[in-house]
């Protein structure tokens, strides 16, 4: 049965399983030393330029791994309070880099320079820990994108105080897609230091790709790879799979399906009296308040999850392979209940 809890309950594209399979018909060097993965991060090379990349298991690992490159123990990380860094990953990040993360309110998922500002006051306060990282997701964690123009104020803005900017792109592709820019355009271009490239949401089996683009970061970041038990033996596996997403954009293929599932999804509940659309749907999910009565028959029907029980918010999420059919029975089954 299709769901509309999460793209990662989804299965693989078929070309990236080919690709694995193409990639197991021979043995190869390990720890990523093989051609497929030398030839992928050619691949990266081209789209984004000069980059460093390192690969890793998930998206918890990849944003570890990242954020280790950027900071000591005595610095933190500057992140929306509905971050992934912050709300899902088991305090991965504080327990791992040993350093804190500062959560800031925002109403829909995304971080400003002015609301940032407040919290430099206590630079050079060895009382305080040091903000170092301006951490964002893109797409957020309430489905929103940050506009190119958006980036760059907040690179701009962490430059000029001494901070870097990382990305979360668990979603950068559903993100792209709907900004109808180049990858390039809305990383490199922008001015982020270093960021996760999602795989995993957008049709792969298992793995992330860590993109360095700020030559700063460099120089320990395998090392803290390694440590952080992310560098896999058989790291072919995972590149293989970002070739075949990379090449002919299939990344933008998939996401702009996904998106386009949630956009018909919202056209057609948006007029049902008693439903909710409370964040503009600007990617591949939704965040709807429907009827009490009707949450846990319909849950029953397709799995989906609460987002604020508070309020009785719930997120819908779309996929790769969501299909016509799927969104309209599912709005069907919404209908009957209420």
């Amino acid at each position: 049965m299709k769901s509309f809890a999460s793209d990662n309950y989804s299965g693989m594209h078929p070309d990236i399983m080919n690709a694995i399979l193409e990639a197991n018909n021979h043995h190869a060097i390990s720890y990523g030393d093989d051609t497929i993965t030398e030839e992928t991060n050619r691949l990266f090379e081209k789209i984004f330029g000069e980059v460093k990349v390192l690969y890793a298991f998930n998206g918890t690992g990849a944003n570890v791994v990242a954020l280790k490159c950027c900071t000591l123990p005595f610095q933190s990380v500057i992140c929306a309070e509905t971050a992934h860094i912050q709300v899902d990953e088991c305090g991965a990040p504080t327990q791992s880099i040993g350093c804190s993360l500062v959560a800031l309110p925002t109403p829909d998922g995304k971080l400003t320079p002015e609301l940032i500002r407040p919290e430099l006051k206590h630079r050079g306060n060895l009382h305080h820990t040091q903000p170092k990282v301006i951490s964002i997701s893109q797409t957020t964690e309430l489905g929103t994108i940050y506009s190119p123009d958006e980036l760059k104020a907040l690179s701009n803005f962490a430059h000029e105080n001494d901070l870097y900017l990382h990305v979360d792109g668990a979603r950068i592709s559903n993100a792209v897609a709907a900004l109808g820019c180049s990858l390039k355009e809305a990383t490199v271009d922008c001015g982020i230091d270093i960021m996760s490239f999602g795989g995993t949401k957008n049709g792969l089996m298992i793995g992330e790709a860590i993109l360095i683009f700020n030559k700063e970061l460099w120089q320990h970041a395998p090392y803290l790879h390694k440590q952080s038990a992310q560098l896999f033996s058989k790291n072919r596996f995972i590149a293989a799979q970002f070739k075949a997403l990379l090449e002919n954009e299939l990344w933008r293929t998939m996401a702009l399906h996904s998106n386009k599932m949630a956009q018909l999804l919202k056209n057609e509940i948006k007029d049902i009296k008693g439903v909710i659309l409370t964040q503009d749907v600007q990617a591949n999910s939704l965040f709807v308040i429907i009827p009490a009565h009707a949450v846990e028959p319909l849950r029953e029907a397709y799995r989906f999850y609460d987002w604020n029980t508070a309020t009785g918010e719930l997120r819908w999420m779309c996929s790769f392979d969501t299909t016509e059919e799927d969104v309209l029975n599912f709005v069907t089954t919404l209908k009957s209940l209420l």
